[in-house]
């Protein structure tokens, strides 16, 4: 029996009553996953949702938040200095049991891995408020990679009283650390939910230079391959042998133009700008807001990323990824054959990207299944499930099952998204 059997449950609700529930995001991923639920929330009215932007990368949620149409409820105000993870930890957790003994709500809403998700998971747990984790169960089996994401969701995995975990996969993960039971739900990726959100609505592009990208895609002048490394794993010299892969690439095909959205860290920055600022056909980008990252993927022969979300959105576009890293704990996007793992060797690197963009059937081959993280519904099943938790329904929501069909979205010229 874990950890999880054994947290206090939540107060139960009267029909009438209208319990709040805190989303607490502190980077754009948790907020653009988080946005959709909330979304489903609204609709269904039985739960009231408090988006809190822990303040972490403030800027970042609001513009992610902003994308679905959201505002924070609550914005909190670290005093950052050392930009430490114990510093950023314990002013978390400080400001985070502040409000919750302040609102004292029914149940926190943590998601994924992030430093926030921890502190928040801490914070809520010590004052005995249930815990609901979102994308539980992703588990790379190495403490040391991604760092120190894999070791915050084990964690938090410990003192979670609801578990709802993207795929199959996942749940037999905490299976395997005996969290099992009618506290894991399988529901799908809310990333799902969010991406064809946010492409049907076309975000005007705040660079000019990515509408001129997408233009010459669509007049076929060009072919975009999107670009992003930020693990801090992979800072120093295994970012130095992915940059001069994308230098090799551009250079081997004059039809191939390459986006790449910076990280902010000034040193990445700088790195980028030595190998890449000075290639023709490579544009470097400040970190893009989600609807405008969204937009851009849609447009891509091919991504070569470390990020985690961009595994789990490209398949939705059709995109096949290249994911810049040794492991991965989404496994589900290389076994379904739409992502393969590529490290961060420049000669790997190099080869597989031009063995795809010179083979179009071995690219539509990858994404033809469709997306397996989701069907678009998993807001709707964690409303489900939220509701389930506090006693606002008594029949516990149905588990995710894989789909028929895809739900891939194509999107070409100015029409509008399917």
């Amino acid at each position: 029996m874990g950890l999880s059997a054994l947290v206090p449950g939540p107060r139960q609700f009267d029909r009438g009553e209208v319990p709040e529930v805190f989303l607490v995001a502190g980077t754009r991923p948790e907020a653009v996953k988080m946005a959709p639920v909330a979304a489903a929330m609204f609709a269904c009215g039985r739960i009231r949702p408090v988006l809190v932007n822990s303040g972490q990368h403030p800027e970042m949620v609001d513009q992610a938040l902003e994308s679905f149409g959201f505002a924070a409820d609550v914005k909190l105000k670290l005093n950052r200095v050392s930009g430490g993870q114990a510093e950023l930890t314990s002013q978390l957790i400080e400001e985070l049991d502040r409000l919750f003994t302040e609102r004292a709500p029914g149940a926190v809403l943590v998601q994924g891995d992030t430093t926030t998700t921890l502190a928040g998971a801490l914070a809520a747990f010590w004052q005995q408020i249930p815990v609901v984790h979102l994308e539980a169960g992703l588990r790379s089996h190495d403490l040391t990679s991604p760092f120190p994401e894999e070791g915050n969701r084990k964690m938090v995995g410990q003192l979670a009283s609801l578990h709802l975990t993207p795929t199959a996969d996942s749940a037999a993960h905490l299976a395997a650390e005996s969290l099992q039971g009618n506290n894991v739900l399988t529901i799908g990726n809310t990333v799902v939910d969010a991406v064809l959100d946010v492409a049907a609505r076309r975000a005007p592009y705040g660079d000019a230079r990515l509408q001129e990208i997408e233009n010459r895609v669509h007049s076929g002048q060009s072919r975009l391959v999107l670009v992003t490394a930020h693990r801090r794993e992979s800072w120093g010299e295994p970012l130095d042998d992915v940059l001069h892969a994308v230098a090799d690439i551009v250079r081997s095909r004059p039809d191939v133009e390459v986006v790449l959205p910076a990280h902010p860290n000034p040193a990445v920055r700088r790195q980028v700008v030595d190998v890449l600022g000075a290639i023709p056909r490579v544009t470097i980008t400040d970190p893009l807001p989600y609807a405008q990252m969204a937009r851009l993927l849609a447009q891509c022969t091919l991504v070569l990323s470390d990020s985690g979300g961009i595994q789990e959105e490209a398949p939705s576009f059709g995109v096949p990824a290249l994911v810049l890293r040794d492991v991965t704990e989404r496994m589900e996007a290389v076994n379904s054959g739409c992502a393969v793992l590529v490290g961060t060797d420049r000669e790997r690197i190099t080869a597989l990207t031009l063995q795809l963009l010179d083979n179009p059937a071995a690219r539509e081959a990858m994404t033809a299944d469709g997306n397996p993280f989701g069907d678009g519904l998993a807001s709707v099943r964690t409303e489900q499930a939220l509701a389930w938790l506090l006693g606002l329904q008594q029949q516990r929501p149905a588990e995710f099952a894989p789909y028929a069909g895809s739900a891939t979205v194509r999107v070409s010229g100015e029409a509008d998204v399917a």
